[in-house]
């Protein structure tokens, strides 16, 4: 089986392709390699590949600047999966793409979770075009699964562990203001990316959720991340409200992988158990990292 991956350099199709590479033949592009907001491009690559499973990775993920590079989000999240879907239809392939929480408004109360089948709302420009991108995938193809995900991290890429840790490393004594009424489930990209080739291996279509099991805030995350990784740090918890940015975000944005459990496909597991594994594996690389960066 021939599998395309697009945003391969980031944070999930870079973790993907590690995974996939060991049982499918892989073709994994970054944007320099392919534009997905080009048609004619998009068409031109798929056509001469032919692979049989998109996997279309690549997104303005940057929530807070969507607001104000509201072009460029629409053009990557909305007429790339648009692009995507269409040549996938025309040559038969079937188009894995990823979706978000953010369609969501977070109004539930918590700890009930968001299902599948629940009505969407999103709250920002992000959200909107995530929610667009879906529709678009779905009128251009049947054969398609979207996946929804939410507070992703990795070793690659930029994510909120590493601003966290990135902030600590600078002085233990100096304070860092951590959001602490917004719930979710902090989801490793590694994990997911093994779930999404569970849903490729499967054969299985439609929409599924797929983050890790419980959940915590923001400042639980950020407490527990660096207190395994032995930094020293002061954290102070603050309210939405204290810490305002461009973009609203859903104060819920706790997702049940109800359509994965009962198909039995569901992998994901504790968040807190996958970020320990996260630490253990990579707690020196990301001290490196951090470091040389901020030589």
């Amino acid at each position: 089986m021939r599998i395309l991956i697009t945003g391969a350099t980031g944070q999930l199709g870079s973790d993907c392709q590690e995974i996939l590479k060991e049982s499918f033949e892989t073709m994994p592009l970054g944007s320099k390699d392919l534009d997905i907001t080009r048609r004619r491009e998009v068409e031109g690559v798929i056509g001469e590949t032919r692979p049989q499973i998109i996997l279309n990775c690549a997104a303005f993920t940057r929530v807070d600047a969507c607001e104000t590079e509201q072009e460029s989000a629409w053009r990557v999240n909305v007429d790339g999966p648009e692009n995507l879907a269409m040549a996938a239809d025309q040559h038969g392939a079937h188009l894995i793409h990823i979706s978000s929480d953010y369609v969501f408004d977070g109004k539930k109360p918590v700890p009930r979770a968001y299902i599948e089948t629940d009505g969407i709302n999103p709250l920002s420009y992000y959200g909107k075009t995530k929610w667009e991108g879906e529709a678009a995938v779905r009128r251009a193809t049947d054969n398609h699964t979207i996946v929804r995900t939410a507070w992703v991290y990795g070793h690659r890429g930029q994510n909120f562990l590493k601003t966290m840790l990135r902030l600590a490393l600078k002085g233990p004594h100096k304070a860092i203001r951590v959001v602490n009424d917004q719930f979710g489930s902090p989801t490793w990209s590694y994990r997911l990316g093994r779930q999404i080739a569970r849903l490729l291996t499967s054969g299985s279509k439609g929409t599924y959720h797929a983050t890790a099991e419980g959940y915590g805030t923001w400042y639980e995350l950020a407490g527990d991340f660096l207190d395994q990784m032995e930094v020293p740090h002061t954290l102070i918890p603050c309210t939405t409200a204290e810490y305002p940015t461009p973009a609203r975000r859903p104060m819920n944005s706790i997702l049940e992988n109800r359509r994965l459990k009962e198909a039995n496909l569901n992998l994901m597991k504790d968040w807190q158990s996958d970020l320990w594994q996260f630490v253990h594996r990579y707690k020196d690389h990301l001290l490196t990292e951090i470091n040389e960066v901020q030589v």
